[in-house]
């Protein structure tokens, strides 16, 4: 089937291709803006036969040199290239590579902001003085495309602006999208790219785990045929548990956060594990009372 597309009654655009559902929202001269979602729908027609053309190779280990040729594959692998010292593919960055390069079109003059929301994993583009308001979702269970058109209610927000290095943002979770190898409800990541925010928000949420004989555990390729992660066991299902197991789980994860933020490879993270949050830079909010961490979640990044 071909790329489709579509006009939302706010004037934001919907691209699907496949398993692509793409959200695009930009503000500036309306010509200037007009050219730039043209732009991105001519890009768009031919990025999953792209990807598609590349696949064999996108679902191998990071290893070596990258034997990859598309500009969208590449900064997957090299996304993903500082995590290669565990099992990563760079299909751990394909939803975060494919907002980043939509972005690209909307990055001229005229064009103010713009937004490239790829199933939650989102791409930004700011002029100086800009900056725009990000909702965060904790529950990735609850969220459907659907609902990603027509409006959500968010669980936070927190605000990027032009004078921080952030210009990607991602989540990842075991009820997600894509498998998980923790129980991280959501993980979610903002870095200098959204192809970085969405490996790095798939390395932190299978950092999120605990040892409880409870959590059900099935080799990928039984849950979905020719997974990039092969027979690597991942999390089906998680039960209730208990808080301290639970806070356990988010240091663990925590932990990997703060490595990824003092090497530079993310600017912050929220973790969010069976209404428990830790972020990384309030690891004591965890502890805090319900109130206080959903305040906290709505305005630490802000």
């Amino acid at each position: 089937m071909a790329a489709q597309r579509a006009l939302l009654s706010d004037g934001r655009w919907y691209f699907q291709h496949g398993p692509i559902d793409i959200v695009i929202g930009a503000d500036g001269d309306a010509s200037s803006v007009e050219a730039a979602h043209a732009a991105a729908w001519l890009r768009f027609e031919s990025v999953l036969d792209e990807l598609v053309a590349e696949l064999p190779l996108l679902r191998q280990p990071v290893r070596g040199p990258c034997p990859l040729l598309g500009g969208m594959a590449r900064r997957m692998w090299w996304a993903c290239r500082p995590y290669h010292s565990a099992f990563i593919t760079p299909m751990a960055a394909v939803a975060g590579s494919v907002a980043q390069e939509l972005i690209a079109s909307y990055q001229r003059d005229g064009v103010e902001r713009a937004w490239v929301n790829n199933g939650g994993d989102i791409a930004l583009h700011l002029a100086p003085g800009r900056s725009l308001r990000v909702g965060l979702y904790a529950d990735l269970a609850r969220l459907d495309p659907q609902q990603v058109r027509d409006g959500i209610d968010v669980d936070g927000h927190f605000d990027v602006s032009h004078a921080t290095p952030v210009r990607g943002v991602a989540t990842s979770g075991w009820r997600g999208r894509s498998f998980s190898l923790g129980i991280a409800d959501s993980v979610t990541v903002l870095a200098q790219t959204a192809a970085e925010a969405d490996a790095a928000a798939t390395v932190i949420a299978n950092a999120v785990d605990v040892e409880d004989e409870r959590i059900v555990r099935r080799p990928a390729c039984e849950l979905k045929d020719e997974s990039d992660l092969r027979d690597i066991p991942v999390t089906a299902e998680v039960p209730p548990l208990g808080s301290e197991a639970v806070l356990c789980a988010l240091r663990q994860g925590l932990r990997r956060a703060h490595e990824l933020q003092s090497t530079g490879l993310i600017w912050s993270a929220v973790l969010v594990c069976q209404g428990q949050v830790m972020t990384t830079d309030s690891p004591a909010m965890a502890k805090a009372s319900p109130a206080a961490r959903q305040r906290a979640v709505g305005s630490v990044f802000a």
